[in-house]
């Protein structure tokens, strides 16, 4: 169903330090993603990501779209923004499906979700 939390990404300095800090604090597990810049984290209920590098350093919570594109327009009609273009790997779509980073139109960050098909 669209608009079900389906996915979140915490921005952080460091990748491996949050690795070791969340998996110890909840037992998550981590494996590498596509590219080397991050994780995949497994939790009991709703899949995550944790990626480095971020000057904000802020977890995202991700929204379930049925049609990613749609919702991107939808979202500009409504007076959020887009971050961003869109950078995924093939690869990536295929395990993750394919997401994109937003604001609403107060500039609170969330991002949208589609699921990879199948």
């Amino acid at each position: 169903m669209a608009g079900e939390i389906s996915f979140f990404e915490l921005g952080v300095a460091d990748p491996g330090k949050a690795r070791t800090f969340y998996g110890n604090l909840f037992g998550w597990t981590f494996e590498d993603v596509p590219g080397g810049t991050g994780f995949a984290i497994t939790t009991p209920t709703v899949p995550g990501g944790v990626h480095g590098d971020d000057a904000e350093a802020v977890p995202y919570v991700f929204f379930k779209v049925d049609d990613l594109a749609s919702a991107l327009e939808r979202i500009t009609e409504l007076g959020g923004t887009v971050e961003g273009p869109d950078t995924e790997t093939d690869a990536a779509a295929a395990r993750f499906g394919r997401f994109r980073f937003c604001r609403d139109d107060q500039g609170s960050p969330f991002g949208v979700h589609e699921p990879p098909a199948g």
